[in-house]
């Protein structure tokens, strides 16, 4: 249960980025700091006592949210990127999207067997891009200690996606 009504702080477009969709914008609730504060914070509470060695966030809305985490968990930080944008050696994986195909990279040195990792996305949608991302975590030998999620769409059923995992979302619509 919310201490805040965050819902309010979502704008809907339609019809954006094409016909039949419904964009759901969190820019407003990231623009009003009293509510992202306590964002923060309420996604980071089911996580304290986790053990939380990384919090590891996808691009790029995704790093908006992740960074401020890792600090309120006292931990490190780590982006997974699209293919292409990390330097040095990286480990990808590739995951479908309604329109083809994408890749996602993560360091291969960012992470050590075992450690503990927070996944953090701004949005739970159709959950193939927190798949691949748990994926990139898990060859690297980190275990998924949770997933948090500023705002989950109920009806793409993305959590089906990522069962057997501790997924908290702080909006359901």
């Amino acid at each position: 249960m919310t201490s805040y009504d965050y819902r309010s702080l979502i704008n809907d477009y339609v019809n954006f980025p094409k016909q039949g969709i419904i964009f759901r914008d969190i820019s407003p609730l990231l623009s009003h700091p009293k509510a992202f504060k306590l964002a923060i914070k309420e996604m980071s509470d089911p996580f304290r006592d986790s053990s939380i060695d990384r919090v590891i966030s996808l691009e790029s809305r995704g790093f908006i949210i992740g960074s401020p985490i890792a600090l309120e968990l006292g931990v490190g930080f780590t982006p997974i990127r699209k293919a292409g944008k990390l330097p040095g050696h990286t480990l990808q994986v590739p995951y479908s999207l309604e329109y083809g195909e994408a890749s996602l990279e993560l360091q291969s040195d960012v992470l050590k067997p075992n450690q503990n990792v927070l996944l953090v996305d701004d949005v739970l949608a159709t959950g193939g891009t927190l798949e691949a991302a748990i994926r990139l975590i898990k060859n690297c030998g980190a275990k998924i200690a949770g997933v948090a999620i500023i705002l989950e769409l109920k009806d793409l059923c993305g959590r089906d996606k990522l069962s057997g995992y501790e997924v908290t979302t702080l909006i359901q619509i």
